[in-house]
């Protein structure tokens, strides 16, 4: 056999039998916890210690209903990690938040209303949706990190000649392959730290903590959430999937990858890492990469999880008409109630 489709599909069905049978031998409560240690070995960066955060504020605008902060803050191995902090005007006492994870684009000025160049973007909103903003405008503090590989955190070679909207990803994830270490481990480490940003600033809330994640920022959020239960609440947008139905069957940034892991879990096993925890997920019924069909399957998965934890009534769902893009119709009203005090 010289193609290796055949073989390819095989491989997959055989790492599913293995899996069945591990879960088989286990009670629930013990494969989740397996999975657990699994993902966070997955996720590791061979981290010695953290840098210390010593967020620094860069600037402070006032806008027409909230505040506009840019600070940065350390995270792991010497990175500094600009963000921007959106806050409500209306702020008397400690309130909700949101660590707010972008996707594939121009980075976190994407998701607060900015053009790449940092002037205001007054157009209508893109497939991102202007998703944070929307999100301080409902009362929210939103902490909008700059992931590393997108925006002003791309290798130099990538911001030549003034280049807007392209990532290092490949180049950054195919050299830490090389020390074992995945770019979605690193992503993960550094919305740690964020979150760590988030829970020392004296206006939030720490019980009321949410994550909102789109496309591959989703990702990132639900791998977060799955490993740390300091976020209450989460909203995926244009990710929930499996693997099978998605970076297996339609191409895919390569940072989408985590080596090893079809090894203890299919995609929708590790989102259920998430019950009894509150959960929306938002998707299009026409998006090409992460396709409907499977959505529902692994909805359908994650509905039983959460019926086994006794809280069907926390996974929230909207199936939209649309593509590959936020549509917070109902998302941000669920995250709303879902971090009310």
């Amino acid at each position: 056999m010289w193609k290796p489709d055949l073989i390819m599909e095989n491989l997959y069905h055989s790492y599913e039998n293995k899996r069945r049978q591990q879960k088989r031998a286990e009670n629930a409560e013990q494969t989740k916890i397996r999975l657990k240690q699994r993902l966070i070995k997955s996720l590791d960066i061979a981290l010695e210690e953290k840098d210390e955060l010593r967020p620094v504020l860069l600037e402070r605008i006032e806008l027409e209903d909230h505040f506009r902060e840019r600070i940065e803050f350390g995270t792991v191995w010497g990175f500094r990690v600009p963000a921007y902090v959106l806050l409500p005007k209306s702020l008397t006492e400690r309130t909700a938040a949101v660590l707010a994870l972008h996707g594939h684009g121009y980075g976190s000025r994407q998701i607060v209303g900015l053009h790449p160049d940092g002037t205001d973007n007054t157009c209508k909103p893109d497939l991102h949706g202007n998703y944070a903003l929307e999100l301080v405008r409902r009362g929210f503090i939103v902490v909008v990190p700059e992931m590393i590989g997108f925006g002003d955190r791309r290798l130099a070679a990538d911001q030549k000649d003034g280049k807007v909207g392209n990532s290092s990803c490949q180049t950054l994830a195919s050299h830490l392959f090389l020390y074992g270490i995945s770019l979605a481990g690193l992503r993960v480490q550094e919305a740690r730290r964020a979150l760590d940003y988030v829970l020392s600033r004296e206006d939030v809330d720490p019980a009321r903590v949410g994550s909102f994640g789109f496309s591959g920022g989703g990702l990132i959020a639900a791998y977060t959430v799955a490993i740390d239960e300091r976020i209450k609440a989460t909203v995926l947008c244009a990710f929930v999937n499996t693997f099978k139905g998605s970076i297996m069957h339609v191409h895919h940034c390569i940072d989408n990858y985590l080596p090893g892991v079809l090894e203890y879990s299919e995609l929708p096993e590790l989102l259920g890492l998430l019950a009894p925890r509150p959960l929306f997920i938002a998707s299009g019924q026409q998006d090409p990469i992460f396709p409907i069909e499977t959505v529902e399957a692994a909805i359908q998965y994650l509905q039983h999880v959460y019926d086994e934890a006794r809280a069907g009534e926390k996974l929230g769902v909207h199936l939209f008409e649309g593509v590959h893009e936020v549509n917070g119709s109902q998302a941000y009203p669920w995250l709303v109630e879902a971090l009310e005090s």
